[in-house]
């Protein structure tokens, strides 16, 4: 009887078992989704007489998935790729992706990455000092002229790349319009350093610009 008791139903038990194993799954991945992102690029622990010079990758697509919740509430700065540079030398060199180099929140997987790695080329650290020259557009107010032009200080030091710094012969503040200018100004104005893959800590000069009148 016994026995009868524990094998009787015994498909009745089976189905219900897989039932069981079948909502499991279901809730286990219920919500699941998958999506396509562009993850910014990252380089960490740049040695300190190395500089970036060049690298080919801005951004890297990555296709994700998780929780369908969590994905739509993910952030540009959730998801990086992360190149570490500890060992770097100079010159060039390709660094290829893993899940490794993914930083993702912890529930959402990397199904795929694209492209495969990121191409760099570094080079020597370098300074040196370059004089500053004010840019100037535009004529003064008819009967003045400039009489002088005084930039404050006449020069900076720049850092960067060594090819690059080794290109720079002067640097140029933004451009300064002095259309219809009929007496002296001061102006505090911004190096400019756009296209330019080097850095100064002093990025702001003072610009005093005298006129005089012209006697005819």
């Amino acid at each position: 009887m016994m026995r009868k008791k524990i094998f009787g139903n015994i498909g009745l038990k089976i189905l219900s078992a897989a039932l069981a194993v079948t909502l499991w799954f279901f809730v286990t991945y219920r919500g699941q989704s998958e999506m396509a992102v562009d993850a910014s690029l990252e380089f960490k622990n740049m040695p300190n007489n190395l500089e970036m010079l060049r690298h080919n990758v801005k951004r890297v697509n990555l296709n994700i998935s998780g929780h369908e919740r969590i994905l739509k509430t993910l952030r540009p700065m959730d998801v990086r790729v992360i190149v570490d540079l500890a060992d770097a030398k100079k010159g060039e060199a390709v660094y290829f992706f893993d899940k490794n180099n993914i930083a993702v929140p912890r529930t959402i997987k990397v199904l795929r990455i694209d492209p495969a790695g990121v191409k760099v080329v570094l080079d020597e650290s370098a300074s040196k000092t370059v004089p500053v020259k004010a840019h100037i557009s535009g004529v003064p107010e008819d009967g003045y002229r400039i009489k002088a032009i005084e930039v404050k200080p006449s020069s900076v030091e720049v850092e960067g790349a060594r090819t690059e710094v080794n290109r720079i012969s002067l640097l140029r503040t933004e451009q300064i319009d002095i259309t219809g200018l009929d007496a002296g100004m001061t102006q505090d104005v911004r190096l400019n350093l756009n296209g330019k893959n080097i850095r100064t800590k002093t990025p702001e000069v003072t610009v005093k610009i005298s006129v005089e009148r012209t006697f005819r």
